[in-house]
């Protein structure tokens, strides 16, 4: 019997130097599959996963936030809510460069820049989540207390 090898990212080590409670689970990445692959792959529901996502205001200042996986964000609601006048998604390449992660790897956790970070506040009221570990197909399992507890987003309502 053969030992699947989990790679370590820089998301693994930040949650290991956090003493997080969490497991790995991997899966079959799919090149734009998204949170409905992963959620399929591993048998959850999509809404328990949380997809990392990389947004800039008008000044070209990064943030992250994390979202329900079944859902968008308004950047409108978002723009509102931190007093910015707007807020776009940031290209694949400036995401890259801000994190360290290429996308479809993107995790909150271990960024290459220390990001303002954002969460659903509706997150908190799930019993377990599933968020990127810092490699495609791989996700970690938590509680979101524990994003909590290590990142102190800025809770939001900005879900639709």
């Amino acid at each position: 019997m053969t030992k699947e090898k989990i790679p370590s990212s820089p998301a693994i080590l930040a949650l290991k130097a956090q003493s997080a409670v969490f497991t790995l689970h991997s899966y079959q990445y799919e090149e734009k599959g998204g949170t409905k692959v992963s959620a399929l792959k591993l048998g959850v529901n999509e809404h328990c996963v949380i997809k990392t996502l990389l947004l800039e205001d008008e000044n070209a200042r990064p943030l992250v936030i994390l979202m329900h996986g079944d859902k968008e964000v308004s950047t409108k609601s978002l723009a509102r809510s931190i007093g910015a006048k707007s807020i776009v998604p940031c290209r694949p390449e400036i995401a890259q460069k801000h994190t360290g992660y290429k996308v479809g790897g993107t995790s909150p956790f271990g960024t290459r820049k220390t990001l303002p970070i954002y969460m659903e506040k509706t997150i908190l009221d799930l019993p377990t989540i599933f968020i990127n570990a810092g490699s495609r197909g791989l996700l970690a399992r938590m509680h979101p207390s524990e994003v909590v507890r290590i990142l102190h987003p800025v809770m939001v309502n900005v879900a639709v």
